[in-house]
């Protein structure tokens, strides 16, 4: 049976996107660290800001063990949400963000990897909103997808998982 119809279509793929520095970036430069990813745009009314505080509130929950907490955050609009902005975006919920924006094209691949649903929602006056999937996705220090939490997660409750992911010590952390 097709792996797509049996819900056991593996999530993530290997990726490298620019970050705010201009710098490639990706999971395999995390390794031996947490990582907490997101899909969203600058634009977002709500979901987004919401669920990157919750992001921050996690890594600064796990005190010492935030260093093996990555957060990323991926930008679905590349079209307006420009290296000038995403940084200082990301950051502002924690300075730990990585922030990442790939081309059009880049982005499409690897949000399909971790089949994220994004869309142009055209606006009167000739603007848009991206309705998009809105999951914080969890891989583990090895890299690896083990889970993701729905829109609304509290960092509490994201520390509470996560904490069963890092290594026994804070200072375990390879990058």
């Amino acid at each position: 049976m097709n792996e797509l119809m049996t819900g056991r279509a593996p999530v993530g793929a290997p990726f490298a996107l620019p970050d705010q520095h201009g710098r490639p970036a990706g999971p395999g430069d995390w390794h031996g660290r947490v990582v907490l990813l997101y899909f969203g745009y600058l634009s977002c009314p709500d979901v987004c800001p919401t669920d990157l505080r919750a992001i921050g509130d996690a890594v600064e929950a796990l005190g010492a063990g935030g260093a093996n907490v990555q957060p990323v955050f991926v930008t679905l609009d590349p079209a307006r949400d420009t290296p000038e902005r995403i940084g200082p975006y990301a950051e502002s919920f924690h300075p730990r963000f990585k922030a990442l924006r790939g081309t059009e094209s880049e982005t499409r691949r690897v949000a399909l990897a971790y089949k994220v649903f994004f869309r142009k929602v055209p606006l009167r006056g000739g603007d848009y909103a991206i309705d998009h999937t809105a999951f914080t996705y969890v891989l583990d220090p090895q890299g690896r997808y083990v889970g993701y939490f729905p829109p609304g997660t509290s960092g509490e409750r994201m520390a509470a998982f996560v904490r069963s992911l890092l290594p026994a010590s804070p200072s375990a952390a390879t990058r």
